[in-house]
């Protein structure tokens, strides 16, 4: 789903003239033809790439929290804003969790929401700086990507012997190692290659879908994402949905924190340090705004999934991790670029139709 928010006196080139646009400039169908073909490509070359359980079922596991990590960053960029912290709330949420496993012996459920709500907490207070201060968000999430990174190690060094807790409740192993082949309907079952942990994704995918596509909330944090102005003047209160928008980007970040320690079978000081690229990487190419008010889930998923088929493949065919990274930065480079260049094209639309 791409939402976004238009003047309203302006009318789509394609119903002015009466003729919808080439197929080829849908940018999802473009993504699911890329992953596709490229996932075509790379079982012709190296067939172990389509084995289900020992490639696809771990690459769909990676692509599962990424995409979240991902949505975490849609959330910010909504807004015109960006979580540079979002590797670290990440961390520091997973950390509440994995105490509460450890110390207190809570179920694997209370542990997650405790993980969400630090994640939230966390958020909250970073949206608040934003909105109170009015500095960048660029800075206060810079900043909060510092103070976290010191905190959670403290908390860590502190609270355990070799910077993890290893204590895993019941049913979380399930998450890590189960797949919908594991789910039978009679003798009819699910996918092996499909993670049982994807169900976190879809739900976090389907309430931003609502949140963006079919509520007024979501309307006004586009608004505010396009035009903080305009928002201003028409009535939204613009500072609360700064807030709001980062304490759910918070949350989805903790939620991607617990999906990778769950993945892992640990909770460590180290989770998130990997999420920074992939956070932007996955909502660009997904069609989400850096400058706000367009947003797409779906694109999101479609661009996590595109990174995690050339990560996989790429590794298959022997490239080394510098090389890899090389090419994930050009893929980073050309996205920035079509994100400059769909926002020339929308203004010149937008001018042509006035």
């Amino acid at each position: 789903m791409t939402t976004s928010i238009s003047p309203p006196d302006t009318v789509p080139e394609e119903k002015a003239t009466g003729h919808r646009m080439p197929f080829w400039v849908n940018q999802r169908l473009g993504l699911l033809v890329l992953v596709i073909g490229l996932s075509v490509l790379f079982g012709v070359l190296r067939p172990a790439f389509l084995d289900q359980r020992l490639v696809l079922f771990p690459l769909l596991r990676d692509v599962a929290t990424l995409t979240v990590v991902a949505l975490a960053q849609m959330v910010a960029l909504s807004v015109g804003h960006m979580n540079l912290a979002v590797g670290r709330m990440a961390a520091f949420g997973a950390m509440f969790a994995g105490l509460g496993y450890d110390r207190l012996g809570l179920p694997m459920p209370v542990g997650l929401l405790l993980c969400l709500a630090a994640g939230a907490a966390i958020g909250a207070v970073t949206g608040w700086l934003i909105a109170r201060t009015g500095v960048s968000s660029f800075v206060v999430t810079l900043a909060m990507d510092f103070a976290l990174l010191g905190l959670v190690s403290l908390l860590y060094s502190a609270l355990t012997e070799d910077a993890a807790f290893t204590t895993r409740p019941s049913r979380i192993d399930e998450l890590r190692s189960y797949s919908l082949a594991d789910i039978c309907a009679g003798p009819i079952c699910g996918s092996p290659a499909i993670p049982q942990i994807a169900q976190f994704t879809v739900l976090a995918m389907l309430g931003l879908g609502f949140l963006y596509g079919c509520t007024r909330i979501g309307r006004e944090l586009l608004l505010t994402g396009a035009n903080p102005a305009a928002a201003e003047l028409s009535g939204i209160p613009t500072g609360r949905r700064v807030l709001l928008a980062h304490t759910l980007s918070g949350l989805l970040a903790a939620l991607a924190g617990f999906m990778a320690a769950a993945g892992t079978g640990t909770f460590r000081a180290s989770i998130g340090n990997d999420f920074m690229l992939p956070s932007f990487l996955g909502a660009v190419l997904g069609g989400t705004l850096l400058t706000g008010g367009v947003v797409s889930v779906l694109g999101t998923l479609l661009g996590t999934a595109l990174v995690g088929v050339i990560r996989k493949g790429l590794d298959l065919l022997g490239v080394g991790l510098e090389s890899l990274n090389i090419h994930l930065g050009c893929v980073l480079l050309l996205a920035l670029s079509a994100d400059r260049i769909r926002t020339v094209v929308s203004c010149r639309k937008v001018v042509r139709s006035t």
